[in-house]
């Protein structure tokens, strides 16, 4: 019995003595090489360059963003959001208000120079005042939410600690998804109504010139319906509003679109030199890029609409409220357009 251990025990041993010995032989023979003349030990510089440079390699996952290794585009895109995006939106943001507040000192509220007559006159009617707050209500959720994405870790997570930060971040991430179609619906509803309105005429450059008055009291520009500075925002409003809707959708669902390869190459008609062949990660990473720079381009031109339809200047919330606003007002700030509406309310005189 004890014979039978001791010659297995030695079998064993041998087996091993001969693995070891067959395992240097191989190992001298590709001098750390790996058979093929694949990529391998000798290598390493060579195969970390590969990898660094966001190139693709085999994988039998079914998800193809599985074979790349390393995204070295991340890294920009890491810089730009959290650097020049965040940085100068912030500043935009701030600046605007504070401008607004000097705005203010200097300028005070703009009032009804002729006062008011309590006779009114219709201006919006119901479907125009629901397609303005649909829209304006839901851009403001979206805006807190979005500011809360970009902004929020560094403002609200120190005051708020990480657990409530956390479910508002959450929560905030359903309702900015959601309510996003709700923007959309009233962005196009309100183009609808009023985009035969906001077409520039002669009478638009004669507003502007003259500042469409809001710096100098009794300077009172003509202007139909819309004015210059109306048409302006309608107009960076349906497009931007456009723009962020189409990449918003692109985020919501990732990996579906070729939004930014197909633009760049009809740019590139121009004699650009810009990517066409991104990949579906940098597409995603274009659409987030994008859709913050629009939108804080958006706040910044909507914080200034606020604040002139609201505590800049007297008896322009009413258009949105009720709809109706004051003659006074109405001939002050849109003159040619009473003179229109007259018309059509004349009663036609009676034949003798």
């Amino acid at each position: 019995m004890l014979q039978k251990l001791i010659a297995g025990i030695m079998i064993v041993f041998i087996m091993n003595v001969a693995i070891i010995t067959n395992s240097n032989v191989v190992f001298a023979q590709t001098k750390g090489e790996v058979p093929g003349e694949t990529l391998g030990l000798k290598s390493d510089a060579d195969l970390w360059r590969f990898i660094r440079n966001g190139n693709t390699g085999s994988t039998q996952m079914k998800d193809e963003l599985a074979a790349v290794m390393i995204q070295s585009e991340g890294d920009n895109w890491r810089a730009l959001r959290n650097g020049p995006v965040s940085v100068f939106g912030g500043i935009g943001l701030a600046g605007i208000i504070g401008l607004l507040i000097v705005f203010y000192l200097y300028r005070g509220k703009i009032k009804v120079e002729s006062g008011l007559t309590g006779q009114t006159i219709l201006r919006f009617a119901t479907i125009d005042r629901f397609a303005h707050w649909l829209m304006a209500g839901s851009f403001v959720l979206l805006a807190f939410t979005g500011l809360n994405m970009l902004y929020g870790r560094y403002v609200l997570l120190p005051i708020l600690g990480p657990e409530f930060f956390s479910a508002i971040t959450v929560f905030g991430k359903y309702i900015h998804n959601y309510l996003s179609f709700g923007f959309m619906i009233g962005l196009a509803i309100a183009f609808i109504l009023w985009v035969r309105h906001n077409i520039p005429t002669k009478i638009d450059w004669e507003w502007l010139k003259k500042g469409g008055g809001i710096f100098k009291a009794g300077m009172h520009p003509p202007a139909k319906k819309f004015n210059a500075g109306q048409k302006m925002i309608f107009w960076i409003t349906m497009i931007g509003g456009l723009s962020v809707s189409m990449s918003g959708i692109a985020l919501m669902f990732p990996f579906e679109t070729n939004m930014f390869s197909e633009t760049f190459a009809m740019l590139n008609v121009f004699g650009l030199d810009l990517p066409t062949n991104l990949t579906a990660i940098q597409e995603q990473q274009y659409n987030q890029l994008w859709h913050g720079i629009v939108s804080l381009g958006l706040m910044i031109m909507i914080i200034a609409h606020i604040y002139i339809g609201s505590v800049g200047m007297e008896g322009a919330i009413d258009a949105m409220n009720s709809g109706k606003v004051d003659r006074n007002w109405a001939k002050e700030h849109h003159n040619l357009w009473v003179k229109e509406e007259d018309e059509k309310n004349k009663k036609p005189e009676p034949a003798e």
